[in-house]
């Protein structure tokens, strides 16, 4: 019997779909069953198979047995893979609505990203129409300063024509009022010389000595 048995790296094996599958302690029905009846689905790690058409295995309660082999499936029975298949689906469902959601924040982000991009062309052209405004204004102030100065310096060259004229008026009013004094005393001394002379040009009365 031990050279009918074919040693097994261990690996998970499934019930078939079998309401129960007792496990008995050596290969055969004639050995002491360890348990009732393992499910079906029931997932079970397979230690060895027999050529007797039994397999060793140990259950997920750590019981080792014997169980018949066409009761082992390399894969879940088909209500689990069904379960499965429908977790899968739900998951994916829900990914595939993940997704579209992404998708429609995405479409909204570049739909908003296009939108700021207008915005932000429409206000470059702005500016640069400033910018274009502020370098005439800048152009025109340069010229308005260089007439300023200009301006300024007509204005004291002007200043100064002022200042030179109003001296020279002061000086011809202090002359003028010098020439009055003058003239004043020159009439005052002509009077005086006047009041002099005069008398002495009129002429005498000689005294009649025939009288």
């Amino acid at each position: 019997m031990l050279a009918t048995c074919l040693p097994l790296q261990a690996k998970t094996v499934y019930i078939d779909d079998t309401l129960y599958a007792p496990v008995r302690s050596g290969e055969g029905t004639q050995y002491r069953i360890l348990h009732n009846g393992l499910r079906s689905g029931t997932p079970v790690e397979l230690l060895e198979r027999a050529e007797s058409g039994y397999s060793r295995v140990r259950t997920p309660d750590g019981i080792e047995g014997w169980i018949v082999s066409r009761y082992l499936s390399e894969q879940p029975i088909a209500r689990d893979r069904l379960a499965a298949a429908q977790q899968q689906l739900e998951r994916t469902r829900n990914e595939l609505a993940s997704v579209r959601e992404t998708l429609q924040q995405t479409q909204a982000e570049r739909d908003e990203l296009a939108n700021a991009e207008s915005r932000l062309e429409n206000r470059s052209e702005e500016l640069a129409e400033e910018l274009r405004e502020i370098k005439s204004i800048s152009a025109n102030a340069i010229s308005l300063k260089e007439r300023n100065q200009e301006l300024q310096e007509v204005n004291q060259r002007l200043r100064n024509d002022v200042e030179v004229l109003t001296a020279e008026k002061e000086r011809l009013e202090a002359k003028k009022e010098s020439d009055f004094m003058l003239l004043g005393a020159g009439l005052v001394l002509l009077g005086v010389i006047l009041a002099l002379v005069v008398p002495l040009l009129k002429p005498t009365r000689k005294h009649d000595t025939w009288a």
